[in-house]
């Protein structure tokens, strides 16, 4: 394996000193305002917040907590804390005052930066009385013990810290989908073998422009937005809010964007609210005119200068794929996770064999497990568990393999394939295991269905629980409710049709609640709470499954 790659501190030194007066930051300010900030204004502002950290003596390597939404101080405050000799602990901005309190005390966090936030009032009551808070420039109102201006009035650092690669660098809690959230370790070598082999891959350079909306603080968008923009010198825009996305989007243009499944979904159905399915498909069908209909479509998305489209964090419909794919656009998966820095595998453009996810990356080592778990070893995996050495040790091999949790299988060329996730895998009354993601997968495909999670633990057969999009609640409320209802039966029936006997869906329930973030159903990166959703339709399992109805809506 090579050992070479280059740390997050020096590359953004040798940035700001290359070309100090270009772009590196757009935070929009509402109203249609901007601020742009160059790599110059970035490492001065570092530089004069990291004088003051230092300046409050506390002891090297002190962990600095940051709550707020994605913003051009969010990756300031992160370099400063750096600078400083200190390790960054980013929380969820949408987490509850107890989760906020638990991490608080947990990560040992000896200040906190507040940034952007929808409801600090809800969250504030779990920064407890005596932790120093600093607000950043987009703030709530609210009493703070330090503001950005005041760090600011310190003389900027003179020399260039560079600390050691097995250096602690930051904590990142998991967002919790099975339970309490994991405090993950990565270092300054871990953050800095994914970042130097991960930005390698796509040859994406200073004239390239991202676009950060993705929680900051959630693996992915660390390594694909912070990380990749400092590495390879790229413009980050920022996204203002969820009404302005569109936007945002259009005012960044952006040449490479990290999507959910969920995100790359909502673009389809937002192309569907205006352009009908089935007369967008004619359209795209057509010889010469079709391939302008799909440049158009994606300039109206401000996705027309995508080069490189990327989807992860769960698995994505291949016909999802292949729709793109018809406007003009190849979207490739990635597959990691927090503990390997979500540096694992990738999807080639023009080499993807559909099904299948893609290569792993380079220097990765991959082996599937007698159990079929999917286990990787590289250079850019945690340092283990903070504060939890027995879990580090369950999930670590011996022998350094990151055990992912995973079924999987290779071909020939090393592609992977993923075929359930082993702690959701549940069995059925008549003792049969059923993996629910390839299921849920199929299910996904249809164009009123904007999320799905199938069930079954302990039951006869595996049950499909759906919400319906925007235009499925359309039609469930209007006149074609007739319709989708018969479309619903059908893909039941075709669904069914391709899995073997002991998998096949009892039917499909349709649930009247939205699954958001809000209200608990979903992760901070937009993955469903299975232990959620089973606590709060369980009760209802055994009579849904006893009706005799192939398509059930919740009454």
């Amino acid at each position: 394996m090579s050992a070479a790659f280059r740390l997050p501190l020096e590359v953004f030194y040798e940035r700001e000193a290359r070309h100090p007066r270009q772009r590196f930051l757009v935070q929009p300010l509402g109203g249609g305002r901007v601020e742009e900030l160059t790599w110059a204004d970035v490492g001065h502002q570092a530089r004069c917040a990291a004088h003051w950290l230092r300046a409050c003596e506390l002891p090297p390597g002190s962990h600095v907590a940051i709550i707020s939404k994605n913003c051009a101080h969010w990756i300031i405050a992160d370099l400063a804390i750096w600078m400083a000799g200190h390790v960054s602990v980013p929380l969820y901005p949408n987490l509850t005052a107890d989760s906020v309190a638990q991490v608080l005390e947990h990560s040992e966090s000896a200040l906190v930066f507040i940034g952007k936030l929808d409801d600090w009032p809800a969250m504030a009551p779990g920064v407890k009385p005596g932790l120093p808070t600093i607000s950043l420039p987009i703030c709530p109102e609210g009493r703070f013990d330090f503001s950005w201006d005041q760090l600011q009035q310190c003389s900027p650092i003179q020399d260039d810290p560079n600390p050691a690669a097995e250096q602690l660098a930051t904590i990142i809690y998991t967002s919790g989908t099975t339970g309490l959230p994991k405090g993950v370790m990565h270092s300054f070598g871990t953050l800095g073998f994914a970042a130097t082999r991960g930005t390698q891959l796509f040859g994406l350079g200073p004239t390239d422009r991202l676009l950060s909306y993705l929680p900051l603080c959630h693996v992915a968008e660390r390594m694909f937005v912070e990380l990749a923009a400092i590495y390879t010198g790229q413009t980050v825009f920022f996204a203002e809010s969820l009404e302005t996305f569109l936007t945002d989007l259009q005012r960044a243009r952006p040449t490479a964007l990290f999507g959910v499944p969920r995100i790359w979904t909502k673009f389809q159905m937002g192309v569907y609210s205006k352009v009908p399915a089935k007369r967008l498909d004619f359209l795209l069908g057509l010889p010469f005119i079709g391939k302008r209909v799909g440049h158009k479509v994606l300039a109206g998305l401000g996705l027309d200068a995508l080069r490189v489209a990327l989807s992860g964090a769960a698995p994505v419909p291949q016909t999802l794929l292949n729709w793109y794919q018809r406007l003009g656009l190849d979207v490739l998966e990635v597959y990691g996770m927090t503990e390997s820095c979500g540096y694992s595998h990738i999807g080639r453009s023009g080499q993807n064999v559909p099904g299948w996810i893609g290569r792993p990356c380079p220097d990765v080592e991959v082996r599937i497990d007698e159990s079929g778990e999917v286990q990787v070893r590289s250079g850019a995996t945690m340092l283990g568990y903070f504060k939890d050495p027995q879990k580090t040790a369950e999930t670590v091999t011996a022998d350094g393999f990151l055990r992912t949790g995973d079924k999987g299988e290779q071909d020939a060329d090393g592609n992977l394939r993923l075929t359930g996730r082993l702690k959701e895998i549940f069995k059925t009354s008549k003792g049969k295991y059923v993996a629910p993601a390839p299921i849920e997968n199929r299910l996904a495909v249809h164009s009123r269905i904007e999320q799905v999670c199938v069930v079954g633990d302990g039951l006869s057969a595996p049950l499909g629980l759906c919400v319906l999009s925007a235009a499925g609640l359309q039609d469930a409320s209007g006149g074609a409710r007739g319709g989708l209802h018969a479309s619903l039966e059908s893909l039941l029936d075709e669904v069914n049709g391709v899995l073997d006997k002991h998998e096949r869906l009892h039917r499909l329930v349709v649930v009247k609640d939205s699954w958001a973030v809000e209200n608990g159903f979903l992760t901070p990166t937009l993955k469903i709470k299975r232990n959620v959703i089973e606590a709060t339709y369980g009760e209802r399992f055994k009579e849904w499954s006893e009706r005799s109805e192939a398509v059930l809506w919740q009454d």
